[in-house]
């Protein structure tokens, strides 16, 4: 009895061993140059991240902390009422709403205005359809340095001056990137569901609608996305356009802690912060549609 108890775990241990040594066998040989290109790209992330968690450090410092020879990395007095007093200062507050609320609305009017266009780009046939497109492009290549006098001067002339509608209105009805980015993808739909749609009675605008906009989910996701970011960290038109500090934006507002002769930097430092939280969380849930644009831009058409 004892002697058919030892043949079967012996013949079990020889079973697991083959196991192990087939899985061994099984595992693919390391790859020194994956292992190479990975230790460089998490070398470049954590240079890339260093003047991110440099600045958080910053500002969780008193302010005599943050000039001091040798320079320390982390706070020897951690300050967390930095964040408080930069909240309070500057009316933070409501240039974080102002922001919030008009990278919103450029946003969503954007995505629209460019999915319609784009449509149109790419399934109605009308007079100079390829040179208005192309002038559209054309757009792209011109700095908005150039654009900003006559810009200035239109919103003047009707009174948009020191308003909101300034920031919202150009951004939000004219978008190149966006034309060219859902143009590009609805070539790429097939037409036969167009053709279809039309042979049941569908008109022009319930095909989009119906049709098209659900099928462009993702490229709409990946703009939206891009447009509040670019929304969001503009500093130029608003410094132009806006003159009242009760209408700043963000980055305006964030700009007021800097002094001609003396700057306020715990503070800066923990309103910078605050304004990249968005961001960062933004980036967090959004990886995908991020990634997803920027390859969509050019492999649809």
């Amino acid at each position: 009895m004892s002697t058919g108890t030892d043949i079967a775990i012996r013949a079990l241990q020889a079973a697991e061993d083959e196991r192990t040594h087939g899985r061994r066998r099984g595992k693919k040989p390391l790859n020194v140059s994956h292992i190479i290109l990975h230790v460089i790209l998490a070398v470049g992330a954590l240079i890339m991240a260093g003047p991110f968690i440099w600045m958080l450090l910053s500002s969780l410092k008193p302010l005599s902390e943050i000039f001091q020879q040798p320079p320390s990395l982390l706070p020897n007095d951690w300050r967390f009422d930095n964040y408080a007093r930069a909240w309070e200062g500057a009316d933070f507050a409501r240039g974080f709403f102002n922001s919030f609320y008009i990278a919103t609305t450029v946003t969503v009017v954007s995505v629209l205005t460019s999915a319609m266009a784009g449509y149109a780009f790419a399934r109605i046939k009308f007079f100079g359809r390829s040179g208005l497109f192309m002038t559209f492009l054309a757009t792209m290549m011109v700095p908005m340095q150039l654009t900003i006098i006559p810009l200035y001067i239109i919103m003047g002339s009707i009174g948009w001056v020191d308003t909101h509608l300034s920031l919202i209105v150009p951004p939000a009805m004219f978008n190149a990137f966006g034309v060219f980015l859902m143009r590009q993808y609805v070539r790429g739909i097939p037409k036969e569901l167009d053709e279809a749609a039309a042979i049941d009675g569908a008109s022009r605008l319930r095909i989009f609608v119906t049709i098209i906009l659900p099928i462009l989910r993702t490229p709409m996701a990946a703009l939206g996305i891009f447009t509040f970011l670019s929304q969001w960290n503009n500093f130029f038109y608003p410094l132009i356009f806006l003159n009242s500090p009760e209408k700043f934006t963000l980055p305006l507002v964030v700009n007021q802690f800097k002094g001609e002769y003396a700057s306020d930097w715990t503070s800066l430092m923990s309103a910078c912060t605050m304004a990249a939280a968005p961001l960062l969380i933004l980036f967090i849930f959004a990886q995908r549609q991020i990634v997803e644009g920027v390859a969509l831009s050019g492999s649809k058409g």
